[in-house]
């Protein structure tokens, strides 16, 4: 089985900054792609960030010059680093792997469990 388990979110004033972390553990094969997503209440999940495992990344346009996705590889951890933080980055942030696992099996969406990050005064 596979694990992906988020640290890092919490309580932060509108201009702070937060570092999530998320780390995948488990028999794994392969990481494909990382990324976080995010759900602020009463709305629908959204994509904030992907990393390949090349490292080429891609943003969503509200997070763009103010998040800064990254991973290491010979952790099995993605990163997320959110600076400028606002009001409306508040919202339940899950990160997802694409994970392969060997055996002839196809790769494999797994995902965290989230972690709550709140920007206020």
């Amino acid at each position: 089985q596979v694990q992906l388990v988020e640290s890092g979110g919490g309580l932060v004033q509108p201009g702070g900054s937060l570092r999530l972390s998320c780390a995948a553990s488990g028999t794994i094969f392969s990481i494909n792609s990382m990324g976080w997503y995010r759900q602020a209440p009463g709305k629908g999940r959204v994509l904030v960030a992907t990393i390949t495992s090349g490292g080429s990344t891609n943003y969503a346009d509200s997070v763009k010059g103010r998040f800064t996705i990254s991973r290491d590889n010979a952790k099995n951890t993605v990163y997320l680093q959110m600076n400028s933080l606002k009001p409306e980055d508040t919202a339940v942030y899950s990160c997802t792997a694409n994970i392969g696992r060997g055996w002839g099996l196809p790769p494999y969406d797994y995902w965290g469990q989230g972690t709550q990050v709140t920007v206020s005064s």
